[in-house]
């Protein structure tokens, strides 16, 4: 492999150009006024794929956004690896926290900063980039890969789940990979083993049919809000567990070995809420920091709304309360019983004078684990050990990625989660940053692991 580490390290320039090329598209999936530039990026993803030599690269349109594939299978009797990722990317909000503009790429303390560098074209270019070398200086791949990058990502990913039930022949393959996360720390590189999904409920309490005057009526009438905020309080009990009935009948023991490994993590609980403004964490007790973040559900209230909230006073006891709620879930729970269950505690708990709506909201998933015996999993440590010279981390992370559990469920594929961001690429916020050197030895590890599998 070393003609094509040498290739890429001479064709350096060339593959940051493409990033910066990549990076200017305005790419924003969620505003309407980003139509034309959602279809460019598509565009030039393809125009990506096919320039590494990837065959059958395809824009495929949508309800939505278009969805790029490209594919390379030539290699007989040789697995096949799907690879995902996305060319949208989040709202550049609040413009003036940028030091430069967000489309205009602009490199600095060997960095490159731009909305999208890190979540999710600098990561996607690293597998294309990797592919384009190994065919440059060998003509052909070890293993047979396929790539399927959407457009709607950062708003929910509406129209993938149908698109791989429709496409699930052309998209067969053995493995599924992933970049779409973080290192542990510049050199330091990890491997996301554990993926919390994601259910987002939103509920509503109606109670009388119009706002009505606190003090004709205060006192005789049920507030919604009141019996919003007293059910909510409901949920969990003074150690941090939460009490729906049925809600961790699903849920697995963490296994000894996982709980000896993170005492190895170089993970530092006290700078950790330092960071972050509080000066202890709270959660479920008999849980480490680490456990309660990556292994365990939750049940999270978003928002709270309801009757007059601006300046001044309105002596109002509103009609309506309304609550927006997150549940990560961990492996094995299912997000259609959960939502079961969560809608009737609050019905069991309600009182009469108020009525109940619960609504779920578009996206999320299950949890999903892969098993530290997985051997795409052995290849990725070796191919990150021999290009970075650290052993990598195998981590879990707490937020979600649907398509992970889109993956198994549509495809009956287990995903390798490897992420090249480091902790302070300020992913989804101002001054978003893609570590240049990272990049480059990162699509190097991919290389190897390409060969690995």
């Amino acid at each position: 492999m070393e003609d094509i580490f040498s290739y890429l390290k001479d064709n350096q320039s060339g593959s940051l150009k493409d990033l910066v090329d990549y990076l200017e598209i305005p790419s924003i999936s969620s505003d309407p006024n980003h139509k034309q530039e959602m279809v460019n990026c598509a565009e030039f993803t393809a125009h990506l794929l096919k320039n590494a030599g990837l065959d059958e690269v395809t824009v495929h349109q949508t309800k939505g956004h278009p969805i790029v594939t490209g594919s390379w299978r030539k290699a007989q009797n040789k697995p096949t690896v799907l690879i995902y990722g996305h060319y949208d990317v989040q709202p550049v909000d609040p413009i003036p926290l940028w030091t430069n503009p967000p489309f205009s790429p602009h490199i600095e303390n060997q960095r490159i900063y731009a909305r999208g560098s890190a979540d999710d074209k600098g990561q996607i270019l690293m597998h294309i980039q990797a592919i384009k070398a190994i065919l440059a200086v060998k003509g052909e791949l070890p293993i047979n890969v396929c790539f399927v990058i959407e457009g709607e990502e950062e708003f929910g990913s509406a129209n993938l789940p149908q698109f791989l039930v429709d496409h699930g022949n052309e998209l067969k393959a053995d493995v599924a990979l992933v970049s779409d996360s973080s290192m542990w720390e510049e050199g330091f590189p990890a491997i996301t083993t554990s993926l919390r999904g994601l259910l987002f409920l939103e509920m509503t309490l109606t109670g009388p049919n119009r706002d009505l005057h606190s003090g004709t009526f205060g006192g005789a009438v049920a507030n919604p809000l009141e019996i919003l905020s007293r059910a909510l309080a409901q949920v969990k009990d003074q150690d941090g567990r939460i009490l729906i009935p049925g809600f961790y009948d699903s849920v697995k023991p963490i296994p000894d070995s996982i709980r000896e490994q993170h005492k190895t993590l170089p993970f530092d609980k006290n700078s950790y809420f330092t960071n972050i403004g509080v000066d202890e964490g709270w959660g479920e007790n008999g849980y480490s920091t680490l456990e309660q973040l990556w292994l365990r559900p939750t049940f999270e209230i978003n928002g709270i709304w309801g009757g007059f909230i601006n300046p001044g006073a309105k002596t109002v006891l509103p009609s309506q309360a309304h609550a927006k709620l997150s549940l990560r879930l961990v492996d094995g729970q299912d997000p259609d019983n959960i939502e079961k269950l969560v809608t009737g505690f609050f019905k069991a708990t309600l009182p009469k004078s108020v009525k109940l709506t619960m609504s779920r909201v578009t996206g999320g998933g299950r949890g999903v684990s892969v098993p530290n015996d997985f051997p795409p999993l052995i290849a990725a440590k070796k191919a990150l050990m021999e290009t970075f010279n650290q052993e990598p981390l195998l981590v879990g992370e707490g937020a979600s990625i649907p398509v992970v559990a889109d993956f198994k469920s549509t495809l009956d594929l287990t995903t390798l989660l490897i992420g090249f961001a480091l902790p302070d690429a300020c992913p989804h916020s101002p001054n978003e940053n893609m570590h240049i050197p990272t990049f480059h030895k990162g699509t190097e590890s991919l290389v190897r692991l390409l060969y690995y599998l």
